[in-house]
């Protein structure tokens, strides 16, 4: 069941009103949630950007939330691990920049500054058996997953499923890049670590969206609706429907289809509210992420000069943008990204295409590349 209603704006009354009547739809919140239990609101703190600039969970939607289950009577804790280093004192600079803060005071809500680790054996995973996650999502009784719809460079959108990639504390997202650099391998990754976090109901905010180069460099989109269900895999495709997207055009979307989480035919959700056809859009700007693994797999030797020139998409650095900070090269999983006079140069033979450098770039000086054929190939 996929709860889809209406919601023009941020106005926190209009977002109670309209929270509730998702609860409502889906059964009520006592069908998911006992009084007196803690329940962590994972929200999408990718890096410090300010909520106007819609790459955040918006705090006034996470606050509306967390105050409708701290009236209801549950413990809400609000928490995610950004890109970088996982500490408390990069959490509380998050925090502040995204409104968190303001989020916590609205919804009567705590802010999580536990940034240990653990390790989750997860024998039924495709990709992952063992997960290394933040401790914080086992210091409460349930998961709610709020996340903003998206588009991403590397996996096309960004959602409910790939919003538990915030689980993975900091810096070890980067060991999950590299180790899956294949973005149908990656999409397999999300699957496993978002069924291991487990949430019991997952809320997006499509009121307004990201469109182009997402996940932080895109730009804002007004939608106009609030999605919601305990599936996650069929929030996203919802999300997918409305952004005018083919679910097989998503690596999340089609991994999950072939894996028996979600169906391939969108009349085989059940759904209640509004009609999602009133909220398509047809222009949406969503990038093209077309595998180029045409040859099966790495190219010969001798054709790897004119892949990774010709075919391959490689991040592009706006020196006039960057600042220098050298944030792409710490961030980069196969540090094939290095300074020189306070500039970045990337190594494209051994880059492996996940875009961290443009996902956690401040000054969004990082954009992604496409050759010609590729995009020809792309419509193809």
């Amino acid at each position: 069941m996929v709860s889809i209603l209406k919601c023009d704006n941020y106005d926190f009354e209009l977002l109670k009103d309209t929270i509730k009547k998702s609860f409502e739809n889906l059964g009520g919140i006592e069908r998911y949630i006992n009084k007196g239990e803690t329940v962590l609101l994972k929200v999408n703190l990718v890096m410090k950007k300010p909520p106007e600039m819609a790459a955040t969970s918006n705090p006034e939607f996470t606050g509306a939330l967390a105050s409708i289950l701290s009236e209801y009577g549950a413990k809400v804790i609000i928490g995610d691990s950004p890109g970088g280093p996982f500490s408390p004192m990069l959490l509380k600079s998050i925090y502040n920049v995204c409104e968190m803060d303001k989020a916590a005071k609205m919804g009567n809500a705590e802010l999580n500054f536990n940034t240990e680790h653990i390790v989750c054996e997860f024998p039924d995973g495709k990709v992952l058996k063992k997960i290394t996650a933040g401790a914080y999502i086992k210091n409460c009784d349930k998961i709610i997953s709020v996340c903003r719809l998206k588009t991403h460079c590397m996996t096309k959108m960004t959602g409910a499923v790939k919003n538990m990639f915030g689980t993975i504390p900091g810096t070890t997202k980067a060991e999950y890049h590299f180790n899956c650099p294949d973005v149908n391998n990656f999409a397999d990754c999300l699957i496993d670590i978002c069924l291991n976090a487990n949430p019991v109901l997952s809320f997006m905010d499509a009121i307004v969206g990201m469109e182009g180069e997402g996940p932080t460099a895109g730009k804002p989109r007004k939608i106009g609706a609030i999605i919601a269900s305990e599936n996650p895999f069929h929030v996203d495709f919802v999300a997918a429907k409305i952004i005018n997207t083919e679910a097989e055009t998503i690596p999340v979307l089609k991994n999950s289809i072939d894996r028996g989480l979600c169906p391939n035919n969108i009349e085989e959700i059940e759904m209640i509210g509004d009609n999602y056809k009133d909220f398509i859009i047809t222009d949406y700007d969503v990038p093209k992420t077309k595998s180029m693994h045409f040859l099966g797999g790495k190219p010969p030797k001798f054709l790897e000069g004119f892949v990774d020139r010709h075919i391959q998409p490689r991040p592009d650095f706006d020196y006039k943008k960057c600042i220098g900070c050298g944030d792409c090269a710490r961030n980069c999983p196969a540090k094939t990204i290095e300074m020189k006079n306070h500039k970045p140069f990337v190594h494209t033979s051994k880059c492996i295409r996940c875009y961290c450098c443009q996902e956690l770039c401040p000054k969004e000086a990082v954009s992604v590349y496409r050759p010609l054929i590729l995009r020809i190939m792309s419509k193809l």
